[in-house]
């Protein structure tokens, strides 16, 4: 008897858990669904909240694009090197530029880009009220850190590209038939469709999740402390799927 009791009381406390997890996730979509349409509406955009779009796209994406873009330049650098460096004493020096362009433009710098402006906007987006306005705060908060995330995965990668080409021809202009070949066919029309849409959904997630679950707890008047981890966590796990997706679509 007390067997069966202990297996109703877990079988309630996984069921009660499923709800609010449901409800949780329900929000989070409904907040986007919301946030977008606005974002996506010319009549939000007054003066207000022009001002307020420019002041966070400055805050998010000017002040840090010349550090983040040397930072990852040098760790592009290290990593271009090591592997060509290995592929070279393998034999498969051929091979080199492709992987690289492969691992580090196409998975790894839109991802570290994501996951640097979380970090980034942690503290901003702890600050969100539930009572502000949705298009003077959220929106312009929602854009910027969107448009911060795709500006910083477009400048590395492209940065990136031209630190393959040097490491591997110098300033010599005699590979860039070769290189520019290469570049196509790794870029062919479902990569490319591919990576746009993947850094397109990290933009959104980044953007989105966070402030929703803030919110959400704001409304819910639960601990406003637990409110950002469990954001983080929500968003890790979409950004895990989005990059889950993206490998299969284009490896599967």
């Amino acid at each position: 008897m007390l067997q069966q009791s202990l297996l109703h009381s877990g079988f309630n406390c996984i069921g009660r858990a499923c709800v609010r997890s449901s409800s949780s996730w329900w929000g989070i979509i409904h907040f986007g669904a919301v946030a977008l349409v606005l974002a996506l509406t010319p009549s939000t955009y007054d003066r207000c909240c022009r001002v307020a779009v420019t002041r966070n796209i400055y805050a998010s994406t000017w002040q840090v694009l010349f550090w983040f873009t040397v930072l990852c330049a040098l760790i592009s650098l290290v990593l271009i090197r090591i592997v060509v460096v290995t592929a070279s004493s393998y034999g498969l020096s051929q091979y080199a530029l492709e992987m690289v362009v492969r691992v580090l433009v196409l998975e790894l710098i839109p991802l570290g880009a994501a996951l640097f402006v979380v970090l980034r906007s942690g503290v901003l987006i702890s600050t969100s009220s539930a009572d502000a306005p949705l298009h003077i705060e959220h929106v312009p908060r929602i854009i910027a850190i969107a448009f911060s995330v795709a500006t910083l995965a477009a400048v590395s990668s492209v940065v990136a590209l031209v630190l393959a080409y040097l490491v591997v021809y110098g300033l010599s202009p005699w590979g860039l038939a070769e290189y520019t070949h290469m570049i196509g066919r790794v870029f062919d029309p479902v990569v490319t469709l591919t990576f746009v849409l993947k850094t397109v959904w990290f933009s959104l997630a980044v953007s989105l999740i966070p402030i929703a679950s803030v919110l959400q707890a704001q409304k819910e008047a639960t601990r406003e402390s637990n409110a950002v981890p469990q954001g983080t966590a929500r968003l890790f796990l979409v950004l895990a799927l989005i990059e889950g997706l993206s490998l299969s679509a284009r490896y599967i």
